[in-house]
């Protein structure tokens, strides 16, 4: 029984670091990447992805080791993922609308159609 508590304490410890690595490398995106679009997208992809894993982990651990749920962790996971996606979904609109230029090397417009559209109605 100490063996598998070791080793669930190892796998959720995993799971944290894991998602520690992740909002680091999200955090790289932020600086590296070349325009507001791809910037948004690595912001909430990737760091979303990450803090969500910690979440998890985080109450996985107060669940069985410390025998405490935490709705204040769940109100947490729930409100991270149902908002990091959307608000980075609205800045990327946002800056398209408000005539943020593409990434030079940009391949595909999808939403330059979709407005033309919207604008001959």
């Amino acid at each position: 029984m100490e063996m598998i508590s070791k080793l669930g304490e190892l796998l959720l410890g995993l799971v944290i670091l894991f998602g520690s690595l992740i909002s680091a490398l999200s955090a790289f995106g932020l600086i590296r990447l070349p325009d507001v679009y791809l910037r948004s997208h690595a912001a909430t992809k990737s760091a979303t992805l990450g803090v969500l894993l910690i979440l998890i982990g985080t109450f996985l651990y107060f669940m069985f080791y410390l025998e405490h749920s935490s709705a204040k962790l769940l109100l947490g996971i729930v409100f991270v993922f149902i908002t990091a996606p959307v608000a980075g979904h609205l800045n990327g609109r946002a800056a398209y609308r408000s005539g943020v230029a593409l990434w030079e090397e940009t391949v595909q417009d999808d939403l330059k159609n979709a407005l033309k559209k919207e604008q001959r109605k």
